[in-house]
């Protein structure tokens, strides 16, 4: 059984700024028709510059969620609380709502 640090990895080193990566765990959201998925999952994470590389079937799977968020199929989804916007009249015209 290979150890993990014996699978070939696509990128070496980060494609943005060419630092180190490591394999971190993350917290992701994802988006779609005005819903929202938090989600923990593996990613090499740049040391330097703190981009986030995932493996081809883990983006799969995100374009996967936010379609059904879209198709508001909330299947194989559990409730996490409720999100919020600002309201337009917040009295720091800097913060904007997002929907």
């Amino acid at each position: 059984m290979e150890r993990e640090s014996e699978i070939m990895k696509p990128f070496e080193k980060c494609p943005v700024c060419g630092g180190e990566l490591e394999t971190k765990q993350v917290e992701k959201l994802l988006r779609g028709g005005g819903n929202m998925v938090s989600i923990k999952v593996s990613a090499e994470v740049c040391l330097h510059c703190g981009e986030r590389l995932y493996a081809e079937d883990v983006v799969r799977t995100f374009d996967e969620i936010r379609g059904k968020l879209q198709k508001q199929d909330f299947s194989h989804l559990k409730t996490l609380g409720q999100s919020f916007t600002v309201e337009e009249d917040w009295p720091n015209k800097a913060i904007q709502p997002t929907a």
